[in-house]
């Protein structure tokens, strides 16, 4: 007998179908509820809602467990770089040797920008945040590959996500150099993903600059495990635009805007800029501890704890490794680093953070790492939004592909005024 859920709305019954994942997930299917019933369910920020029916990453946050298209992200970590867990998330399978090397040559040949479009950067005010200049330049590259557009084409598609893969490292270099007043500085075609982003960032035309493989190691930790992470806010919204058949430019382009946020992406700038507040507030780690467990105090320590995870988040378990490792490495004497440690410890062995499962989350790690590889502040987000680039372009590709696809319309509950009286102008 299939399985049902008995939903009783006064003296009627109606019965909903139940959904089973190949994980053992179960979710009540209320396609069909208004239809039937003419209700719907409310649910906000829809955190008790599946929007999509998705085979590109599993979830677990009770237990800790994220999986790419089936794969443990600890055994894709140690085994793959970002390249490969990219054509992992995009085209379902592991490449081969040949795959991969076709794709890693179709990225290096799309790598560089239309000369017109340096000129937008010269519209920027230099304070400019470079995720702002991020979001304008990308949704800009549907002007200039009106070639590219059609969403039901798959060579079209095929072309836009080798030339979003290929140019999203060299718009956001550029965003940082026209920050500093520095010219830009072209991507490499000789150099691996990671490598060439951190040439463009950091290389000067009066001296040669020396890629530390240790910074490359790190980078690409951190996009992998960055790199998908199921229906989260800025995924769900290249869904939703996408949804409309908006081009992948544009659909890239909106999901950038979301993962903006302080609430979302924005989460490992705001750790550091923790970090440095309490620094300028003379270090005293444990007075912020006491203001973070007092429920009247508004002060909420950044980086600990997270939305889905109630256990540990296994990318932060990754990324620790390497973030002590770097720290170690480079013997630097930045408090921030000291106080990020003391912020470990205390998370780590405090009773009230281990009851309310307040373990450090990708966010503190991630930030910390920058931070050590030299990445300013303003560019931690952009980083984030390199690293999930595959998983939005997975997640679009896997939406138009569904043959149950549907413009994404959500329904609301109107609490506003019922009908009105209009009153003309000159009686108000």
């Amino acid at each position: 007998m299939e399985d049902v859920a008995t939903l009783k709305i006064g003296d009627r019954e109606e019965t909903l179908p139940v959904v089973t994942g190949t994980e053992n997930e179960r979710a009540v299917d209320v396609s069909k509820l208004r239809s039937e019933t003419g209700m719907i369910t409310l649910d906000e920020g829809y955190v008790n809602t599946g929007a999509v029916a998705s085979s590109i990453t599993y979830l677990d946050g009770e237990q800790g467990i994220l999986r790419y298209r089936g794969y443990p992200i600890e055994e894709v970590a140690a085994n793959c770089d970002f390249i490969e867990t990219s054509y992992l998330l995009i085209y379902g399978e592991l490449p081969t040797a040949e795959q991969l090397e076709n794709f890693r040559h179709s990225l290096r040949r799309h790598t560089l920008l239309h000369e017109d479009m340096r000129s937008f950067y010269n519209g920027f005010p230099r304070d400019a945040h470079p995720m702002a200049i991020l979001s304008s330049v990308v949704s800009a590259l549907s002007t200039f590959y009106q070639d590219s557009l059609n969403p039901g084409d798959p060579e079209q598609v095929e072309i836009s996500i080798q030339r979003l893969m290929a140019k999203l490292p060299t718009i956001a270099a550029f965003s940082y150099k026209k920050s500093i007043g520095q010219p830009f500085h072209y991507p490499r075609n000789d150099l691996a993903y990671c490598e060439n982003f951190l040439q463009m960032m950091f290389a000067v035309p009066t001296e040669p600059y020396e890629i530390d493989p240790d910074f490359v190691e790190a980078l690409n930790l951190l996009l992998i495990v960055h790199a998908d992470h199921e229906q989260n806010c800025s995924t769900s919204t290249v869904r939703m635009v996408g949804s409309s058949n908006a081009n992948i430019f544009a659909s890239i382009a909106a999901g950038i805007g979301a993962l903006w946020g302080p609430l979302h992406g924005g989460a490992n700038q705001a750790c550091v800029e923790m970090l440095e507040r309490i620094l300028a507030d003379g270090g005293d780690v444990d007075k912020y501890v006491d203001m973070a467990k007092d429920k009247d105090n508004p002060f909420r320590l950044m980086g600990f704890g997270h939305r889905v995870y109630k256990n540990h988040d296994p990318r932060a378990k990754l990324i620790r490794v390497t973030c002590d490792r770097l720290l170690e490495k480079m013997e630097r004497n930045d408090p921030i680093f000291d106080i990020a440690k003391k912020l470990e410890e205390v998370a780590l062995q405090d009773p009230y953070f281990i009851e309310k499962k307040l373990y450090p989350n990708v966010d503190f790690y991630s930030g910390v790492i920058y931070r050590a590889i030299g990445i300013p502040i303003q560019m931690f987000t952009v980083l984030f939004a390199m690293g999930r680039l595959p998983g939005w372009i997975a997640h679009w590709k896997e939406m138009h592909a569904s043959p149950s696809k549907r413009i994404c319309r959500p329904r609301q509950v109107y609490m506003g005024p019922t009908e009105r009286q209009f009153v003309p102008l000159d009686q108000r």
